[in-house]
């Protein structure tokens, strides 16, 4: 009967989304976490599976990211992969330098330039030793957002095929393989059944918790939910020979790790941080523009008239719900942006045929859509809002405009919207319309680059008049 020799312990998060509250208690964990294993001469990885950076934090918004790299240093990871929040939030420079200063791989294999070259600040796979000579391959993958890549200068390939090309690779150069997956649970499953060739799938995007392990044609399938809620555990035993024997996983609760009187300061110090770093100036405001739920306001009229000015489009539509606060009178910093707009939402220009736009208008109409509560979609805010709609109206004998445009079947019309509304969850004719996606500007960057225009706008009137 062969002896197990080696035991090695996974630690994993995934879908942190910046959720900082309980980040001192699971940093602490992981670091005592890895001394004892190490004292027990026992190997212990650390991987983080993707969307760790969400850009409503301030935190992350003023660091530009860099703030999470910095925490994932400190707690001591190994490797991680990306998510849609680091690959399609952050524009191509930013996440270019995002992982400048870490400790840590990235490892992504589905994600190249353009010309198909592999970017320098990622490998495909690592293959990492323990003392005791076994070796664990790591290969990561992320969804598929095959348009917002593009648009960013990216070129993504679809991750369930570039990790079996590479499992294939390098599986006679590995003991232990493991997939860091920011595919969804979904996915994870079909590459289970699709290939025999990975020990261990560790999940994200799909914010699933699996309390303890599912398997899936002797693949150990792993995940834990969002927001830093849990730490997942995967313990794998080798023989002599170097064969995997047995697979366990577990998730720990952060309530069950332990806390000190720091913490607290040490969440408000990232805040600070972050809110600091985003006092810089963007317009000055002449008037108070107040948020308003169920109703248009002088901030809806704002932001509608920055979307169609910005994009050149003939309307636009929003929700109300996206506001997070008001604008008051005076200058506007980077931070109260950032802080009424937090969403990593990004505008869309959709073009429609009359028909199409009439029966937006019309759906939008529906009484219940206001207090729905959104989850997911980029959205950061908890119900939906009035729909508002900018330059689209029906006049007193009820027939629709765009504009100065009449709204007619046959003629097209062009629609400034919020890429949420493109999913086709609420607006379903709107998932496989002609659109063009604006990035990396998110709609706080439209806010502001309006108030800009504006506040120039009044300057050189004013300029003008005084000329006379």
């Amino acid at each position: 009967m062969m002896q197990q020799v080696e035991t090695i312990h996974l630690y994993h998060t995934n879908d942190v989304h910046s959720h900082f509250d309980s980040w001192p208690q699971i940093s602490r964990f992981l670091r005592s976490k890895r001394e004892l294993h190490e004292a027990e001469n026992k190997a212990c990885f650390l991987f983080d599976i993707g969307d760790h950076v969400d850009r409503s934090h301030p935190f992350t918004e003023g660091t530009t990211g860099k703030g999470n790299v910095a925490l994932l240093n400190r707690a001591g990871y190994d490797a991680v992969t990306i998510g849609n929040n680091e690959g399609i939030t952050m524009s191509k420079k930013a996440l270019t330098t995002l992982y400048e200063s870490a400790d840590f791989d990235v490892v992504l294999c589905n994600l190249e330039e353009t010309d198909h070259s592999i970017p320098r600040w990622l490998a495909p796979y690592q293959i990492y030793e323990t003392e005791q000579g076994v070796r664990v391959g790591v290969i990561g993958a992320t969804a598929m957002y095959t348009e917002f890549y593009a648009r960013l200068g990216w070129h993504i390939e679809e991750p369930r095929q570039a990790l079996k090309k590479i499992a294939t690779q390098i599986q006679h150069k590995t003991d232990v393989l493991i997939c860091l997956s920011h595919m969804g649970v979904h996915e994870d499953r079909l590459l289970a059944e699709e290939s025999t060739l990975f020990d261990v799938i560790l999940g994200a995007h799909t914010h699933h918790l699996f309390t303890e392990s599912e398997i899936v044609n002797e693949t150990l399938l792993a995940a834990t939910g969002k927001f830093a809620q849990y730490v997942g555990h995967v313990t794998i035993c080798l023989d002599e020979s170097k064969k995997v024997i047995g697979k366990r996983a577990e998730v720990i609760h952060v309530n069950e790790m332990e806390r000190a009187e720091e913490d607290v300061d040490e969440v408000n110090e990232l805040i600070s941080t972050g809110n600091e770093a985003m006092e810089e100036r963007v317009f000055y405001n002449a008037e108070q523009l107040k948020q308003q739920l169920f109703t248009e306001s002088a901030l809806s009229s704002f932001f509608g008239r920055a979307m169609v000015e910005y994009t050149n489009a003939d309307c636009a539509m929003f929700n109300a719900g996206i506001f997070m606060g008001s604008l008051e009178e005076g200058w506007v910093t980077r931070r109260q942006l950032h802080s009424m707009l937090p969403h990593p939402i990004n505008p869309c220009v959709i073009t429609l045929e009359g028909r199409e736009l009439l029966e937006i208008y019309n759906l939008a109409q529906n009484e219940d859509w206001p207090k729905l509560e959104i989850k997911g979609l980029g959205f950061r805010g908890t119900i939906m809002g009035k729909i508002i709609f900018e330059r689209l109206y029906k006049n007193k004998q009820g027939e629709l405009f765009a504009g100065n445009r009449q709204v007619v079947q046959g003629e097209t019309y062009t629609l400034a919207t919020l890429d949420m509304f493109t999913f086709g969850f609420f607006f379903p004719v709107l998932q496989q319309a002609e659109k063009e996606y604006y990035m990396p500007e998110l709609i706080r960057d439209i806010a502001g680059w309006y108030g800009k225009q504006k506040a120039l706008a009044k300057m050189n009137m004013s300029e003008h008049q005084n000329e006379y």
